[in-house]
C-alpha cells in the first residue's frame, strides 16, 4: 500500500538552523542545519515508513507571485551565508539517502507540494507533508495530514481536517482566508492593519470567507470597519498571495519519487565526511564476516605471506630479518583494537619487504626467540615506514615495546595532501592511488555491535594486505609532498612532532585526586546550597533535572512566561531560561545549578576515570590528521576543553601538578597569536602599528572604528572590538557577528563595513586571497601548508561563499597552528640540547605547559617565550605570557 511523504525542504532546514547551535565540520563546513534536518528525517522515515518521498525547495527568490505584487516576501532578511552553504550539502546528502528532490524556477515548494498532494487525493493516497509553514494546513483532507514542525525540527504537530477544525474553527480551505485577513509579516503579506489572528478568526467564524466579509462590512464597526474597508484590495490580494498553486508543471512521475531505502554504507560515507559520528553508530553498519574473508582472499591472492606464529616458525623470522639488514625499504602496519591508544589491545603486525610481507601475533613479538625483531622496532637508525606510527608507538609503549626510527608515515602524509579529508583510512588512500585493492576495516572487523576480531587466516591476510599498501604507497606520496612543496613541512615539522607528542602522551601530566575529589565535595555543597534556595523559591521540592517538573514548577506554579512547548512539556532549555532570567530570581540559581552540575559529572568525575592507577597521571592523545586548518586535536580525555571562564571550572586546574616534589609548572600562552599573523600577512599599517607598540589590540581597533582616543573607549566599545576582530579572523557574517553582540545584522553588517574601511590591508588581502585562490584551486600557510577549495569557482553562489570564506581564514588560522607547532619542536630540541630536566607536558590551544625543577625555573622563564616568539619570524614581534606556579591554576 502506497504511503507518500513530501518535504519542505527550505522551511524545514531553515527552521533546524535557528533552533540549533552553529555545527562545523573539520574542513570548517557549517552543519547544523543538516544534521537536524537528517535527525527529522530519520525518525519520520522510520515512524511514516513511506514507499515515496519527494524533497521540494523554492528555484529561486522570484516566482509568479511577484508579477503581481513585487513586495512578496520583501521584508525578510537576506539568509545567513552559514545557512545558504548548507543546502547544497544538504542536496548531496539526500542523494545518499536515495531521496528524490524538486524544484522548479518561478513556483516555491508549497506549490511544489500542493500540486504532488492534488495527484495524492485524486489517487486516493495517503500522504503526510512535513513543513514548518502553516500556510500547508490549507493542503489538508482526508488523505492528506500536515506534520508542522515546533521551533525546532525534533517535534511535529500532526493536522488533519479533524485538528484544524479542533483548534481553528475552520475547514482547510479558509487557513487560505485566515492569512487574507491577518497576513503574514515572514512572507511580506500584508492583509489588513489591526487584525491579528483572533480578529481574523471571530470574522471567518461568522462570516466564512474574506469575500464575505467584504459583502458584510455594513454589520462591522468602528476602527475595524474601517480598516477593512479602506484595505479591501489587500485583503483580496493577501488570500491570493497565501494560496498554494496546484496546477506545477512537474515532469516526475510517482515511480521517480518512489522510495525503497537507503544503503547504510553509502549512507554512513556521507555521514563520516560531514563528522554526524552520533548518526554512523545509529546505522550500526557492519560487514558479513563471509564478505570479508572472500574480499581478503582475493586481494592477497597475488601477495606471497608468511605467518610467524610460534617459535617453530624461526626460520622465516630469520628470513625477515635478513631482508630487512638489506633493504631500508619495507612496510609496517600495527594493527590495535581500541580508538584510546592508552587503552588499546595490540592484536598482530605485519611487515612487507621486497617480495613478500610477514605478519604475526604480538604474542609472537614479545617471546624470547623474537628478541631481534624488538630490536629492530626500537633502533632510530633502521627506518620504519608505516601507517598512523603515532598511535602504533602509543599501543607498543604501554605493552613494553620500545619504537623508534619512524621515518614516513603514510596517514600523516595523506592529511597534508588532503587535510579536508575527513576520515585518512588506509584502504581510501589506497584506492585513491588505483592500487591493488585493501578491504575496508569495517569490512573485515564489522561496525558497533557487529565488531568481531577474525579468524586468524583472516586476519593476518588483513594486517600483510595493509603493509603491503604501504610499501607501495611510500615512493607515491614522497613524491607527490615534493611536487606540491611540503616535504619540508612534512619532514622538518609534522613527522618530528609526531614523535614529540607520543612522548608528552607517554610521559602524561600528573593529577592529583584527591584535590579533584575536595573540589567536588566543594561543589556539592555548593550544589546542595543552590539546590535548597531553589526549592525554597519553589516552594516545594521536585526534580530539577527533570525538564517536565522544571517546566511545571515555572511555568503552571510560579506563572512565568512560557516560551515554548515540546510534546512531553514545557521547553526549559539554556535560551529559554536566559530569556526569563529577569523575570524571576529562581531563574540564576537555576542556570548555576546547571553549570556546576555539568562541572561535577562531566570534568570532576570525567576526570578521575580518566587517571591512571599505575601512573598517577592522565595521558591525553593528540590527533594531527583532524582539523583542517592544521590544529591538534586533544582526545582521552579532552584537556583542551577544560572550562576556564567560571571560577569553580578554573579551579580544575588546581589538580595538575608536577609530577617530581618541588617542581612548579610553567606556562607559556602566545598572546593575540592570530591577529598577529593576520597584520603579518594582511601588511595592514593599522593593524602593524598596534602590534609593533606592543598596544591593546582591541582597544586600538576600537579607537579607529570609532573615531575616539583611548581614553573614551568604553568596555562595551572595546567588546564590540574584540568581537569583530576575532570575528574577521573566522571568515564571520553580519549574522554570526550579530549573533555574537546581540544587535541587529544591519548594525553588526555597518560595524563589519567599518571595520574594513579603517584597517585596508585586511580588506585587500581578502579581496587578493580569493582572487590567487579562484586562480590556483588552493590556500597556503606561510609554512606551504595547503587547503584545497575544490568549490572556489562553483556557480552556485552559497557553495562558492563558503569557500572564499575558507580561503581568507585558512592562511591564518593555519599559519597560528603552524607557528606552535614549530615551537613545540624548537622547544624539544632546545631541551635536549642544554640536556634540562624539564619536560613539555601540553599543548592547549595557543599555549604550551612544561614542569620545571627548581633550579631550571629561571632559566625557563625566559626560553620558553624566547623560543616561542621566535618560531617563525614575522613583520609584527610574536609574544608569549609566561606563569608558573605549584600547580596548572597558579601558571594562568
Amino acid at each position: 500500500m502506497e504511503k507518500w511523504m513530501l518535504i519542505d525542504g527550505n522551511s524545514i532546514a531553515y527552521r533546524a538552523f535557528f533552533s540549533m547551535p552553529l555545527l562545523t565540520n573539520a574542513a570548517g563546513q557549517h552543519t547544523n542545519a543538516v544534521f537536524g534536518f537528517t535527525l527529522m528525517l530519520l525518525k519520520l522515515l522510520d515512524q511514516e515508513k513511506p514507499t515515496h518521498v519527494l524533497v521540494a525547495f523554492d528555484a529561486g527568490k522570484i516566482t509568479f507571485r511577484h508579477e503581481g505584487y513585487t513586495e512578496y516576501k520583501g521584508g525578510r532578511e537576506k539568509t545567513p551565508p552559514e545557512l545558504s552553504e548548507q543546502f547544497p550539502v544538504l542536496k548531496e546528502l539526500l542523494n545518499a539517502f536515495n531521496i528524490s528532490q524538486f524544484e522548479l524556477s518561478g513556483y516555491e515548494a508549497d506549490d511544489i507540494i500542493g500540486t504532488l498532494t492534488r495527484v495524492a487525493d485524486e489517487k486516493g493516497v495517503s500522504t503526510v507533508v512535513v513543513t514548518g509553514d502553516k500556510d500547508m494546513l490549507q493542503l489538508a483532507s482526508d488523505k492528506v495530514t500536515i506534520a508542522v514542525t515546533r521551533k525546532g525540527v525534533s517535534e511535529v504537530d500532526l493536522y488533519s481536517p479533524e485538528a484544524i477544525q479542533e483548534k481553528y474553527g475552520l475547514v482547510p480551505l479558509q487557513i487560505i482566508d485566515l492569512k487574507g485577513l491577518m497576513g503574514d509579516t515572514s512572507d511580506n503579506i500584508p492583509g489588513v492593519p489591526g487584525v491579528g489572528e483572533k480578529t481574523a478568526l471571530k470574522l471567518l467564524h461568522e462570516h466564512g470567507s474574506v469575500e464575505n466579509v467584504l459583502d458584510n462590512l455594513d454589520k462591522l464597526k468602528g476602527k475595524l470597519k474601517e480598516n477593512i474597508e479602506n484595505h479591501k484590495d489587500d485583503a483580496i490580494m493577501s488570500k491570493r498571495l497565501a494560496t498554494i498553486f496546484r496546477e506545477v508543471p512537474i515532469e516526475q512521475g510517482t515511480d521517480e519519487i518512489r522510495y525503497d531505502g537507503y544503503d547504510a554504507v553509502k549512507l554512513a560515507e556521507a555521514f563520516r565526511k560531514l563528522e554526524f559520528k552520533s548518526l554512523i553508530e545509529r546505522l550500526q553498519l557492519g560487514a558479513d564476516a563471509g564478505d570479508a574473508e572472500e574480499a581478503a582472499q582475493a586481494s592477497a591472492a597475488e601477495l606471497s605471506i608468511h605467518v610467524i606464529e610460534s617459535d617453530k616458525d624461526e626460520a622465516l623470522l630469520e628470513q625477515l630479518l635478513q631482508t630487512l639488514e638489506k633493504t631500508d625499504k619495507n612496510g609496517l602496519y600495527i594493527e590495535s583494537v581500541g580508538e584510546n591508544p592508552h587503552h588499546a589491545e595490540l592484536i598482530g603486525m605485519a611487515v612487507a619487504a621486497e617480495e613478500a610481507v610477514y605478519a604475526l601475533p604480538i604474542t609472537v613479538l614479545e617471546q624470547p626467540f623474537a628478541a631481534k625483531l624488538r630490536d629492530w622496532l626500537e633502533q632510530p637508525s633502521k627506518p620504519k615506514y608505516g601507517f598512523d606510527l603515532h598511535k602504533a608507538e602509543l599501543a607498543l609503549t604501554w605493552r613494553g615495546i620500545g619504537f623508534k626510527g619512524a621515518a614516513f608515515d603514510v596517514q600523516l602524509a595523506a592529511y597534508l595532501l588532503d587535510p579536508t579529508e575527513a576520515s585518512q583510512t588506509l584502504s581510501g588512500i589506497n584506492e585513491k592511488h588505483s592500487l591493488p585493492a585493501v578491504p575496508s576495516d569495517d569490512a573485515v572487523y564489522g561496525k558497533g555491535a557487529k565488531f568481531k576480531v577474525p579468524a586468524a587466516a583472516t586476519l593476518y591476510r588483513h594486517l600483510a594486505l595493509k603493509a603491503e599498501a604501504v610499501r607501495r604507497l611510500v615512493p607515491i606520496m614522497t613524491e607527490e609532498l615534493g611536487r606540491t612543496g611540503m616535504s619540508k613541512l612534512y619532514f622538518d615539522l609534522e613527522q618530528p612532532l609526531s614523535r614529540i607528542l607520543a612522548g608528552m602522551e607517554s610521559l602524561g601530566i600528573k593529577v592529583e585526586k584527591r584535590e579533584l575529589e575536595t573540589l567536588g565535595s566543594d561543589l556539592e555543597r555548593q550544589l546542595t546550597a543552590i539546590i535548597s534556595d531553589i526549592y525554597k523559591h519553589a516552594g516545594t521540592e521536585f526534580n530539577i533535572g527533570s525538564p517536565k517538573q522544571l517546566g511545571e514548577i515555572l511555568f503552571d506554579k510560579l506563572g512565568l512566561p512560557a516560551k515554548k512547548k515540546t510534546k512531553t512539556g514545557y521547553s526549559t532549555d539554556a535560551e529559554v531560561l536566559e530569556e526569563l532570567a529577569p523575570y524571576h530570581e529562581i531563574i540564576p540559581l537555576i542556570l548555576h545549578y546547571r553549570q556546576l552540575s555539568k562541572l561535577q559529572s562531566t570534568y570532576v568525575e570525567g576526570l578521575l576515570k580518566e587517571i591512571r592507577e599505575e601512573t598517577g597521571k592522565v595521558h591525553t592523545y593528540y590527533r594531527q590528521t583532524i582539523a583542517a586548518t592544521g590544529r591538534l586535536s586533544s582526545q582521552f580525555p579532552n584537556l583542551q576543553n577544560i572550562p576556564i571562564r567560571l571560577e569553580e571550572g578554573r579551579k580544575i586546574r588546581k589538580a595538575f601538578v608536577p609530577s617530581e616534589p618541588g617542581w612548579y609548572i610553567l606556562a607559556a600562552d602566545y598572546s593575540q597569536i592570530e591577529l598577529r599573523v593576520l597584520a603579518h600577512i594582511s601588511g595592514d599599517a593599522n593593524l602593524k602599528e598596534a602590534f609593533i607598540n606592543d598596544m591593546d589590540i582591541h582597544t586600538k581597533t576600537a579607537m579607529d572604528v570609532f573615531g575616539v582616543t583611548a581614553e573614551q573607549v568604553d568596555s562595551n566599545m572595546r567588546r564590540q572590538a574584540k568581537a569583530v576582530n576575532f570575528g574577521i579572523v573566522y571568515g564571520i557574517s553580519d549574522f554570526g557577528l550579530s549573533q555574537n553582540l546581540g544587535i541587529t545584522r544591519r548594525d553588526a553588517g555597518q560595524f563589519i563595513e567599518q571595520y574594513l574601511e579603517v584597517f585596508e590591508g585586511v580588506r585587500r588581502f581578502m579581496d587578493d586571497i580569493k582572487t590567487q585562490a579562484r586562480k590556483d584551486g588552493y590556500v597556503t600557510t606561510l609554512l606551504e601548508r595547503r587547503r584545497y577549495l575544490n568549490d572556489i569557482n562553483a556557480s552556485n553562489f552559497n557553495i562558492r561563499s563558503f569557500a572564499e570564506r575558507t580561503a581568507m581564514n585558512t592562511p591564518i588560522q593555519g599559519t597560528a597552528a603552524d607557528i606552535i607547532k614549530l615551537a613545540m619542536v624548537q622547544m624539544d630540541a632546545a631541551l635536549r640540547e642544554r640536556k634540562l630536566k624539564s619536560r613539555m607536558l601540553l599543548q592547549v590551544h595557543d599555549e604550551l605547559v612544561f614542569e620545571v625543577p627548581e633550579d631550571e625555573l629561571e632559566l625557563m622563564k625566559s626560553l620558553v617565550p624566547e623560543v616561542m616568539a621566535g618560531a617563525l619570524t614575522l613583520d609584527v614581534p610574536l609574544k608569549a605570557d609566561v606563569n608558573y606556579g605549584v600547580n596548572w591554576y597558579e601558571a594562568k
